[in-house]
């Protein structure tokens, strides 16, 4: 059975780095809620690589001696990193992300200890030791990468708006006196502050509790990634919906401690072999729904 871990989810006021997270891939179908799958089917396996040596990395080394990887995922997500009620483990594309490159890295799927991570505390687990990877709906960008580093991207998302199903905002315009929902230290928050600056902006420590704030009334909109408003809007069921108009790109990566250059490495090998193995497609087929006509973004190795 696979381990889970619960990190405090607050993080430190003051963090150096904002947090984020359509696409050259945004799915038409969106995740449903308590199973692995939007379209059903066995979960994939991927390949353990036996002789994995990463000896150069302090990082996989103190990992391989431990017998366990650990990796920050969210849970409050649906499609990407979610834990539904009964569940032994989170679901979704990030972890059959993380299943992919642990595989590539050595790690067989019992290695894996996942640990609960908020956009907030992202920068500071890993800085921290807490994690070893973060893989977590994590947009890559400058400021992020003075404190850690990144692989990929492996998906590109968009920031949208999830909406009551009756709503009448169809975009970010639309969002003058309204109050919009994120979480803290996201990218999301961000943009509407400044950018929407006629929107009222207020922010919990996860988005689970901006949808209980939408679906009170407390608030009239959420915003954040689309990958992630559509996971929510399939398991609230036609309560809500989402507006269909992103409005910024989002690079997912994989964050690691900075300087780990042989890491990196290795991680953005694995994603590009997952694209030309068919294990991309599988994991997104798995969560998100069809891959018919998404592309994984190129890796960037800087």
């Amino acid at each position: 059975m696979k381990k889970i871990s619960t990190l405090a989810a607050a993080a430190a006021a003051g963090l150096l780095v904002l947090s984020g997270c359509g696409q050259s891939g945004t799915p038409d179908a969106p995740a449903e809620e308590g199973g692995g799958a939007a379209g059903g089917g066995e979960a994939p396996e991927y390949e353990v690589v036996t002789d994995a040596d990463l000896s150069d990395s302090d990082t996989w080394q103190a990992a391989k001696d431990a017998g366990t990887l650990k990796i920050g995922v969210k849970y409050d997500q649906p499609g990407l990193g979610n834990v539904s009620a009964g569940a032994e483990e989170p679901e979704g594309f990030d972890i059959e992300i993380s299943k992919i490159v642990a595989g590539q890295l050595g790690f067989a799927p019992d290695e894996i200890e996942w640990v609960e991570t908020v956009s907030a505390n992202r920068e500071t687990f890993i800085q921290q030791g807490n994690v070893d990877l973060v893989v977590a709906t994590y947009t890559i960008n400058d400021e992020r990468k003075q404190v850690v580093d990144f692989a990929g991207p492996y998906y590109v998302a968009g920031q949208d708006l999830l909406v009551a199903a009756d709503s009448d905002i169809a975009g970010p315009d639309d969002l003058a006196g309204k109050t919009v929902c994120s979480v803290d230290g996201s990218t999301p928050a961000q943009r509407i502050e400044e950018e929407y600056t006629d929107a009222e902006l207020q922010t919990f420590d996860a988005y689970s509790t901006c949808v209980d704030q939408l679906q009170s009334g407390s608030v009239d909109a959420v915003t954040t990634d689309d990958a992630i408003l559509r996971g929510y809007a399939a398991q609230y069921d036609g309560e809500f919906k989402v507006v269909g108009d992103p409005f910024s790109e989002e690079p997912y990566g994989i964050g690691l401690p900075k300087g780990d250059d042989a890491l990196r490495t290795a991680l953005n090998d694995a994603i590009e072999n997952a694209e030309d193995n068919g294990d991309w497609t599988a994991a997104f087929e798995y969560t998100l729904g069809d891959a018919s006509g998404v592309e994984m973004p190129e890796v960037d190795r800087y």
